[in-house]
């Protein structure tokens, strides 16, 4: 399959204040008497996984993509509200495509995603800098959107369903290597953590029908796909059954006690490795609460499951983690990396998230944060310092009241850190063999070829006769903080 996605960026600048994520932008794919769509995500996988379920949608709508958006008729940002940073590139990046509009009077610009939903009409009708403004729930209705504004009307859709899953929609693979893929198996977010936008941009969690899901897995599995990610905002709280799904009829079926089997992320996760041993499957993202040793047994049995967990912890002291409303404690954390420690061994990869500087946060409170980095040693993290959200919990209850500069010297404190124990943790590799999938050329070298092994870490070495798609045994010689270097045997 020819790959239709371009990756702008997905290097982390770990000198600065970045964004645990890339810019990704549609390639060419429109044919003869198709109009052409461009599309920018940015942001997480989901979002990247979204772009895939709206170019599906455009397509049965006569619309192919295109890489250059000064030939588009049809202008859609996929966008992240999780911080301002993100929000202000998308601000730009809109002036620059309202010049290019200048030029092309047709051409249609619409914001989709999170910050469509958080902002909603303001784009529309204060700032006047857009056409169409449709929310994560909303992709099905863009046909009828864009027909609205060639009729001369501006489109607007940021309904939150309590229902939508796009489980009956086929992806256009935007992101695709044709070895690697998305399956998104739930939407939305319960959690209510007080410094994230996502409940609110996302509406309430509810779970796909898992045989969809599976069906998914052996239609890409068949197409010469060797792995997929399962994703959700949370994973570990998947929750379906047949004809129940709901969250909340769910709960309440538990409590009446009906029989009825439900089917969980332990169970989905099983379902999925059986398609194949040959069929890779990994995750993202785990809340710690719902962790369960029941999910690491599950990735133990099964040798295709990747061993590695993104287990976002934002903080080390139990107070923060209180006012952040994460409902676990340091105590609880610690417990759950015990847990993968000692079912899943001491090389299963664990990355977090870091978030410095939260409102009320004491120096003292941040040394717990580096020491929880000092028990963990976590292979890689997303570190970020605090950006206060609009509409938040934290946002309504707390000041802001981290200095700029303070923020900014934590968050460097917790970077050298861990640059410190990515490079100790990828030490501990050489010597080993592991089994890497190949996903394509170094990025330095046609020479090279780098996949990522079990624990989602990257491994470059000579390309003899390996290709790309194909597993290679590869023994590491040496390493950088990011990249383990070796030889295939």
């Amino acid at each position: 399959m020819s790959e239709l996605i371009k990756d702008i960026s997905l290097v982390k600048d770990e000198k600065k204040d970045v964004d645990a994520c890339g810019v990704r932008v549609s390639e060419n794919t429109a044919e003869q008497g198709q109009r052409k769509l461009y599309i920018e995500s940015y942001g997480c996988q989901m979002n990247f996984s979204d772009s895939e379920i709206v170019a599906s949608v455009m397509k049965e709508a006569n619309f192919g993509t295109t890489s250059n958006v000064e030939d588009a008729d049809l202008v859609f940002l996929n966008t992240c509200s999780i911080r301002d940073k993100a929000e202000q590139t998308v601000r730009k990046r809109l002036k620059y495509f309202n010049a290019v509009k200048d030029k092309r009077p047709g051409m249609v610009i619409g914001v989709l995603g999170c910050m469509a939903e958080r902002l909603k009409e303001q784009l529309l009708e204060e700032e006047k800098i857009v056409d169409i403004v449709a929310g994560p729930d909303a992709y099905r209705d863009l046909p009828k959107l864009v027909q609205e504004v060639d009729g001369g009307e501006k489109g607007v859709n940021v309904f939150l369903s309590r229902e939508e899953t796009y489980a009956d929609i086929s992806p256009v693979r935007l992101n695709s290597n044709g070895i690697t893929a998305f399956i998104s198996i739930m939407r939305g977010c319960d959690n209510m953590c007080s410094f994230c936008v996502v409940p609110f941009t996302r509406g309430r969690e509810r779970s796909r029908d898992p045989h969809s899901i599976v069906a998914e897995a052996k239609e890409l599995f068949d197409k010469g796909y060797k792995e997929v990610t399962l994703l959700g905002q949370n994973v570990d709280s998947y929750k379906w059954a047949e004809e129940q799904n709901n969250k909340a009829r769910l709960e309440k079926i538990e409590k009446k006690g009906d029989e009825v089997e439900i089917v969980n992320f332990a169970n989905l996760l099983e379902m999925v490795a059986q398609v194949s041993p040959d069929l890779r499957v990994r995750f993202s993202t785990s809340h710690p609460k719902d962790m369960t040793d029941e999910v690491l047994h599950v990735m133990a049995k099964y040798e295709n499951i990747c061993k590695y967990i993104h287990l976002p912890a934002q903080s080390g002291n139990s107070r923060v983690l209180d006012i952040m409303n994460r409902t676990y404690d340091r105590e609880w954390y610690i417990g759950r990396v015990d847990a993968i420690r000692r079912i899943l061994g001491e090389d299963c990869g664990i990355s977090s998230d870091m978030i410095a500087g939260f409102c009320t946060e004491t120096e003292e409170e941040h040394q717990d944060t580096l020491t929880l980095m000092d028990y963990v040693k976590y292979d890689f993290s997303y570190m970020f310092y605090y950006s206060e959200r609009p509409g938040t919990l934290a946002a309504k209850k707390f000041e802001d009241d981290i200095a700029l500069d303070v923020k900014k010297r934590r968050l460097s404190e917790i970077i050298n850190k861990q640059n410190e124990y990515s490079l100790e943790r990828n030490q501990r590799d050489i010597g080993k063999t592991f089994k890497v999938l190949i996903e394509g050329y170094s990025k330095r070298s046609d020479e090279h070829l780098q996949g990522r092994n079990t624990a989602n870490k990257v491994v470059v070495f000579p390309k003899k006769h390996y290709k790309p798609g194909e597993y290679a045994e590869v023994k590491v010689h040496d390493c950088t903080s990011a990249t383990l270097l070796g030889e295939a045997l």
